[in-house]
Parts: C-alpha cells; sequence; structure tokens
C-alpha cells in the first residue's frame, strides 16, 4: 500500500494537481480548492490538529501519512509536513486507497 500512495502522490504533482507547505495547504483548503489533505505522522500534535480542525469545517478529507521526508519527496520538495491534493482528478484513487487501507490495517 505505500507505493500506492507515494506513486499516485507522485503522479498527482507532475499534473500540478498538489500543493504543499502548510500556508499554501491552508489557502487551498480555506479558498475551497483542496479535495483531500495528507499529514505526515512525523508533523506536531499542533500541526495535525490545526489541519484536522479546518478540514473538519471546510468538510475536507484529512489522512495522516508517511514522512516528512517521503511526503516532500514525492512532491519533489526536501520536506513536507502537509500536501493538499486540488481538484477532482486524483480524488476517488486517493479515497479508495486510504479506505483499503483502513480497512486492512
Amino acid at each position: 500500500m505505500t507505493n500506492k500512495v507515494l506513486s499516485l502522490l507522485s503522479l498527482a504533482t507532475k499534473a500540478r494537481q498538489t500543493t504543499g507547505g502548510e500556508m499554501l495547504v491552508e489557502k487551498a483548503v480555506k479558498d475551497g480548492k483542496a479535495s483531500l489533505v495528507i499529514v505526515s505522522a512525523e508533523a506536531s500534535e499542533n500541526t495535525k490538529k490545526k489541519f484536522r480542525n479546518m478540514c473538519i469545517y471546510y468538510h475536507v478529507p484529512i489522512y495522516t501519512y508517511g514522512t516528512k521526508e517521503e511526503l516532500g519527496k514525492y512532491t519533489g520538495k526536501e520536506f513536507r509536513a502537509t500536501v493538499a491534493v486540488l481538484g477532482k482528478d486524483f480524488y476517488d484513487s486517493f479515497i479508495k486507497i486510504f479506505t483499503d487501507m483502513e480497512v486492512t490495517e
């Protein structure tokens, strides 16, 4: 499962359907452009809480996944604690992968 999420994240990034970093992700959520948010498992508890509350308020699915290094590497950056997937092109695929992961784990 690990490779599926990261591979899809890489594809979405190449299609310019992701944004990363706290400020840009927050803006994408508040502007209604984010279809889902991924927060690194290594992110601080404050960051996780901030994005969890924001995503609940704006009705955006949020998932905790991967390391900061993994999220950064697969989005073409060094490190990323938060990544937003933009638009609906990759939404269904991400939801299916994350749903399958929750069922099997």
